[in-house]
């Protein structure tokens, strides 16, 4: 018989020649558990999705009363069911009116498919503009919006007339013009690193784009579901966007996604031609559930009030000589060193001492950490004098 890691090598697909490996056996709140009691103190939310910690009962219990009531029933878009419907009124009244239009998805990179789309289709147009260090996916579209060309060349030809832009930089805002179907961009940039916008440059985009009639897309995939201490990143800067993708915490641990625009633009997937934009699984009634049950905790525990404070309390205890800059916005954190084999050291001492962090692709001379939004003081303390460890071993 073989063992677990070896079926795990041989027979489920690897991504790369090395992956982390740890055997899960269960998980509960920020921990995960292996399968002789090993503990690991989750930084990194499942890279996202785990905002709300591990197995929360209000999430449990949601999906346990859908499942009673039934499962995939037909695919998106054409029966009524509660979950959805619940989920989609609520996220509506949630965000600003003109987001009041919800297309439930799989995944982030199948909303930011949809988000493609639905621009391309509503302006008529075809050029789209993204970021230098941006990453929205893998999918053909998505990949073709990144801006990590080293995990794009070999997939070429990708998506046609898209131009990049360098993020955060006001006179290259003159390029979008009257041929600009989309401008995509993540309201703060996650895998280059976590890149803080100025509130006059989002505010320059807005106007660009609205000028030259095109459709401003924000990627809130890592930075929504109050990761940096509002609903949605946008909502620091007061700058709202005709497009924004959700997905990763937004399915609380299943998986959901969702392009929302306004009711007038999402018309223009219904025909020429119908069936525009098309998913079996997109809004799966259990992952609508659980999301229904992730907004009501944000409100009814005061979550978000709590975010700013438990990160600057991790920025306080995580200051160290060797740390070149800190880069946070809530608990949305990217440390930065001299060299990408110091950010491996720090990351595998963590995780033999029981604290899983992790890496950027795009920037690999930085260490991300994105924890659950209700981790305790205690377990703060706890994972910071790792990590201090970790940072001694550089001396």
């Amino acid at each position: 018989m073989q063992k677990p890691q070896e079926i795990f090598l041989k027979n489920i697909a690897q991504t790369t020649p090395f992956p982390l490996s740890l055997e899960i056996a269960s998980a509960k709140g920020s921990y995960l558990y292996g399968p002789k009691g090993e503990e690991y103190l989750d930084l990194i939310s499942g890279v996202g999705v785990s905002n709300f910690g591990h197995g929360h009962p209000k999430v449990i219990d949601a999906i346990k009363k859908q499942l009673d009531k039934h499962l995939h029933t037909m695919v998106y878009g054409e029966y009524i069911q509660d979950s959805p419907n619940q989920l989609a009124e609520k996220l509506a009244s949630l965000l600003p009116p003109q987001l009041n239009c919800s297309y439930f998805v799989n995944s982030g990179a199948e909303s930011i498919e949809g988000a493609l789309k639905l621009a391309k289709r509503y302006t008529g147009r075809r050029g789209i503009i993204s970021f230098r260090g941006a990453y929205h996916g893998s999918t053909h579209g998505a990949l073709s919006v990144s801006g990590n060309e080293t995990k794009k060349r070999a997939f070429r030809p990708l998506l046609p007339e898209v131009r990049f832009l360098n993020f955060n930089k006001i006179g290259e805002l003159s390029a979008i013009s009257e041929k600009t179907a989309c401008v995509i961009v993540e309201t703060i940039q996650g895998d280059a690193g976590i890149r803080i916008p100025d509130q006059n440059y989002l505010e320059a985009l807005r106007a660009r784009c609205s000028e030259m009639g095109a459709l401003l897309i924000f990627d809130e995939i890592q930075a929504g579901m109050g990761r940096t201490g509002k609903l949605f990143a946008f909502e620091h800067y007061g700058v709202i966007p005709d497009i924004l993708c959700s997905a990763k915490a937004l399915g609380g641990g299943l998986p959901l996604g969702a392009f929302i625009s306004s009711y007038e633009i999402m018309q223009c997937l219904r025909e020429k031609p119908m069936l525009g934009h098309i998913t079996t699984f997109g809004g799966n009634p259990l992952s609508c559930a659980a999301s229904l049950a992730c907004l009501e905790l944000l409100e009814e525990e005061n979550i978000l009030a709590q975010v700013e404070a438990k990160g600057a309390l991790f920025e306080e205890l995580l200051q160290h000589p060797r740390v070149l800059e800190i880069r946070r916005k809530g608990l949305y954190f990217a440390f930065e060193f001299a060299n990408a084999e110091e950010v491996q050291t720090i990351v595998e001492y963590c995780m033999k001492k029981g604290v899983i962090c992790f890496w950027f692709l795009s920037c690999p001379e930085a260490f991300r950490i994105a924890p659950p939004l209700n981790i305790s003081e205690e377990d703060i303390r706890k994972a910071c004098v790792i990590i201090r460890e970790a940072m001694d071993l550089l001396d």
